[in-house]
């Protein structure tokens, strides 16, 4: 490396803002909450109980009923529930929360990856797992919305289970945490056309 070398890269090093310390704790905050989406998203889906109404209980994959409170009698069937259209539409709700569920878990990878191994793409990769945060929200989202149109009629604030709720929470964290990421991401990637930090090491 020539002597214009070395002294140009001593006067970027003088340049060069130190990072803030917020910033990767706020990305790491991000990647957690993310986590906790993923999991509640999946514990809501895999109970799948989400409306009690009267002495019959709504779920996404099963329909069941009770009688002088005895133990719940479920069926897969759920034709037998007698709402039109409620197992087509249950098949469409639990399968678009599901996709939900799979998008987020390929989004959390390329986030987690982007801090562990920090690169010039890595603000590339954080921006794709923010994508598909919000695609997951949308999706989970979708399916929220099926099931309570679904069952317009029989909906009620008290009837909606701890599990619907949970499902409810974790869209709410797909999507806020997709937007956060997506604004820290910006602002980083503003930062490094400010001060570009890819230049060569040899002149």
């Amino acid at each position: 490396m020539t002597a214009l070398g070395v002294q140009a890269q001593k006067l970027l090093a003088q340049r060069r803002p130190r990072r803030s310390f917020f910033e990767p704790s706020i990305r790491a905050l991000i990647i957690l909450c993310a986590s906790l989406a993923v999991v509640l998203s999946s514990l809501s889906i895999c109970d799948g109980h989400w409306l009690l109404a009267d002495d019959r209980l709504f779920g996404l994959w099963h329909f069941c009923t009770t009688s002088n409170q005895a133990e719940l009698h479920c069926l897969r069937d759920l034709r037998q529930a007698h709402v039109p259209g409620l197992a087509t539409g249950m098949a469409v709700a639990r399968s678009v929360a599901t996709l939900a569920v799979v998008v987020a878990i390929f989004g959390l990878e390329p986030l987690m990856v982007s801090q562990v191994s920090e690169d010039a793409h890595s603000w590339h990769k954080w921006a794709v797992g923010s994508a598909l945060f919000l695609l997951a929200s949308i999706l989970s989202f979708g399916g929220l919305l099926s099931f309570l149109t679904l069952l317009r009629n029989e909906v009620t604030l008290m009837g909606l289970s701890l599990t619907f709720w949970s499902e409810f929470t974790a869209s709410f964290l797909f999507f806020l945490n997709a937007i956060s990421g997506l604004h820290i991401n910006s602002i980083s990637r503003t930062d490094s056309v400010t001060y570009p930090w890819g230049l060569p090491a040899k002149f």
